[in-house]
């Protein structure tokens, strides 16, 4: 893979790729070279930037990569489809373009279907799913939005067809503050840290991939549930969960076949690769160390 110039902020550790795939252009960095294939996935309101401290405690042991979803970061915004369907085609082909095999794939918050989907509809792609801080529709992420019970007013906003790109251009710093502010400790997203995403999430059409991935969860109408059903996971899982324990056990015990592998990080917020890099590296690399093991 021919890497290009960092769009953006950038790390030493990471080379920057631009790849065509599905209809979209994929912005990932990788590091390391050597030991098995890490696919580290970001939720909302994210980037890759999200596992910029993670990803040089995992690239002595592993091959890392980390990914823009479209309509993210520096991947692809332009008209099209922005079903969950197309990010978890995104991923499939992203896999196959690595060309290191079946990657232990991290994903958290709203990525978390993604992540799933990609597991139950492709297992060759994946040696390990790695659910942090998340759910899926049909098994809890729909309550995310009911504000009677403790869910919050940003998810049905977010989902709502034509809302987010018609309301948040212009005030785009303004929603980041207020989402760091509730879902992680304060000084974790530090001023660099926040000009970085903003740059990313003033683009023109920026919201488009946060439009799309939180409108699958209205739209899912048991498709979800109905492929845990007839496909569920038989790679291993690792669920981890921080402040919001136990969601993502809880979520991940319907959906595997059997087995579970569970991890709570205690004093931990929601954005777990940012607020507590070296706790999720030390998890992360015991259960993927077990899982190689395993496969040998």
């Amino acid at each position: 893979m021919p890497p290009t110039a960092a769009p953006g902020a950038t790390i030493p550790e990471v080379t920057h790729h631009l790849t065509d795939l599905n209809g979209t252009r994929l912005h990932h960095v990788s590091a390391g070279s050597a030991g098995s294939p890490i696919l580290l996935v970001h939720g909302w309101p994210e980037t890759w930037w999200t596992f910029h401290r993670l990803i040089p405690m995992l690239a002595p042991a592993h091959r890392v990569s980390a990914v823009d979803l479209r309509g993210f970061g520096d991947s692809g915004n332009a008209e099209g489809s922005y079903e969950e369907a197309e990010f978890v085609e995104d991923l499939h082909q992203l896999v196959r373009h690595l060309g290191v095999g079946p990657v232990h794939l991290l994903v958290q918050d709203i990525s978390g279907g993604v992540g799933f989907q990609l597991a139950a509809r492709h297992p060759d792609d994946v040696a390990s799913l790695v659910a942090v801080e998340t759910t899926l529709a049909g098994f809890g992420l729909e309550s995310l939005a009911d504000v009677n019970h403790g869910g919050s007013w940003h998810a049905g906003m977010l989902g709502a067809p034509g809302i987010p790109e018609m309301l948040l251009p212009g005030h785009e710093r303004e929603v980041l503050d207020w989402a760091w502010s509730v879902m992680t400790v304060p000084g974790v997203v530090t001023e660099a840290d926040a000009a970085e995403y903003e740059r990313t999430y003033t683009r023109p059409n920026a919201w488009r991939g946060t439009a799309g991935l939180y409108r699958s969860l209205f739209a899912d109408a048991g498709r979800t549930r109905a492929l845990a059903e007839a496909a569920p996971l038989t790679v291993p899982v690792l669920a981890v969960d921080a402040v919001s324990s136990p969601f993502t056990e809880a979520t991940f015990r319907q959906v595997r076949a059997a087995g579970l592998s569970t991890a709570h990080l205690p004093g931990v917020g929601h954005l777990v690769a940012q607020e507590a890099p070296q706790a999720l590296a030390d998890t992360l690399l015991d259960f993927t160390a077990q899982v190689d093991a395993s496969r040998d």
